[in-house]
């Protein structure tokens, strides 16, 4: 057996060695390892070539002023549908006729219930016309009580001058009455011891005592008058404190009359603005009955059907798609990519059924691609915690397809600094995040 084995071990080397040799002649290996070198060469090459970071997000067609997104037009009066004067995909003009409805609410039913309002108004104007009247004759009324006060007032002053002129002369007589009453008592007096004496007669006695009885009497006649006098100077007075008191009653009455009137006056005019606000709003709300276009658009969706069908106030009628939108593109962004974000930064944007090859480190080399501009960047996420970001097409790029529909699936990528490709890959395995250019962030995202 060992003879055998030591015969056999030259043939064994000797076919390993022609094997090799066959192998290290062939020229497909050697031009595959050709080729391996040089993708491995390629490959080296790739790894120095520079990437440019971006920030990716998904999002929709949209248009940038809200008054180019579609509107829905309301009822603002409830109703009921009588007919249509549309289509589905119809282009209408600002004003058109979209649909009339007709009252379902009984007290808007009378057909002439407008002119009965402006009946009411005419009623009411007229009403207030007569009480301005009445308060014109008040005022006339209450001059001519002022001036017939001031005229019976100088009248009783007058009187009272009349009476204290009377007085006087009543008290002067009076005093004469009574001076002359005490000369003939005193001359009586006199006569009488005279007589006693004998020195005069009896028949001058009885003279005496007659002109002192005269003078008596003629001093209580004056009295008598000058106590009438006193009695006409208080009436006087009383008189000029009575016209006073009659007079201002009545102008009093005639104030609280005017005043009535007035606050009268203040609650018709108050019924009649509130008629005037019901005939006004009644107006608009007849013509309501009539929905027209808010703005030129093309009609995209019914959201009523048929004819007779009953509407609330503020429900959906139909949808208005504005013609000739400014459109642009909202991307959600997460909160971990906003900071890298800035308005003005360049944004490309592939959108959903635009065929497209892209890369997102190389944009001059990607296909079907569209260049944007960052304009609107939200303070406030929404409930999936992203941030709304609005691009617009840029100016200096090429301009977006015209055939995009609003509401189209859209991805975009914000275009950020360049780096080599292999620090773009090592960061992409450790999750960090990209380089920032601080020079282009605002003040705020600074701090």
């Amino acid at each position: 057996m060992a003879t055998v084995n030591q015969t056999q071990a030259p043939t064994h080397q000797i076919d390993s060695l022609a094997i090799a040799q066959l192998l290290y002649k062939n020229t497909a290996a050697r031009t595959l390892a050709y080729w391996l070198l040089g993708l491995l060469a390629i490959v080296l090459v790739c790894f120095f070539l520079p990437w440019q970071q971006n920030v990716h997000a998904y999002g929709k067609v949209t248009a940038f002023s809200p008054e180019d997104r579609p509107q829905k037009v309301y009822a603002t009066v409830p109703g009921m549908i009588n007919d249509w004067y549309i289509q589905e995909g119809q282009f209408v003009e600002e004003g058109d006729t979209l649909v009339t409805i007709s009252e379902i609410k009984d007290e808007y039913f009378d057909p002439e219930i407008l002119a009965r309002k402006r009946n009411q108004i005419g009623s009411q104007e007229s009403s207030i016309a007569a009480l301005f009247n009445k308060i014109q004759s008040l005022d006339r009324q209450i001059d001519a009580l002022e001036t017939g006060l001031e005229t019976s007032i100088e009248k009783a002053r007058n009187k009272i001058s009349e009476v204290q002129y009377k007085l006087m002369s009543d008290s002067a007589e009076v005093r004469a009455a009574n001076l002359n009453f005490n000369t003939a008592k005193k001359q009586f007096e006199r006569e009488e011891q005279l007589y006693e004496e004998g020195l005069v007669s009896l028949t001058n006695l009885e003279d005496k005592r007659m002109k002192m009885q005269e003078s008596q009497a003629k001093l209580q006649a004056v009295s008598n008058k000058l106590q009438i006098s006193q009695n006409n100077y208080l009436n006087a007075i009383l008189d000029l404190t009575s016209i006073e008191a009659e007079y201002n009653d009545k102008i009093s009455k005639s104030i609280a009359e005017k005043n009535s009137t007035l606050s009268y006056i203040n609650d018709s005019e108050n019924k009649l603005t509130k008629m005037q606000i019901d005939i006004s709003n009644l107006e608009i709300r007849q013509q309501k009955y009539v929905v027209r276009a808010p703005q030129s658009g093309y009609v995209v969706k019914s959201e009523k059907n048929g004819i007779g069908e009953i509407i609330k106030e503020g429900d959906p009628l139909l949808t208005i798609m504005p013609d000739n939108p400014q459109l642009a593109t909202e991307l959600y962004v997460s909160a971990t990519d906003l900071p890298l974000l800035n308005k003005g930064d360049k944004v490309r944007i592939r959108f959903d059924g635009w065929p497209a090859l892209v890369f997102s480190g190389w944009p001059n080399a990607s296909l079907g691609t569209f260049g944007g501009k960052i304009q609107v960047i939200d303070y406030v996420n929404n409930y999936d915690n992203l941030y709304r970001v609005l691009v617009t097409p840029d100016e200096d790029g090429e301009p977006w397809p015209d055939k995009i529909r609003m509401g189209s699936g859209a991805y975009g990528w914000a275009m950020l600094n360049d780096v080599p490709v292999w620090y773009e890959i090592w960061r992409q395995l450790n999750g960090f995040p990209p380089n920032i250019d601080v020079s282009k962030m605002t003040d705020s995202k600074k701090k």
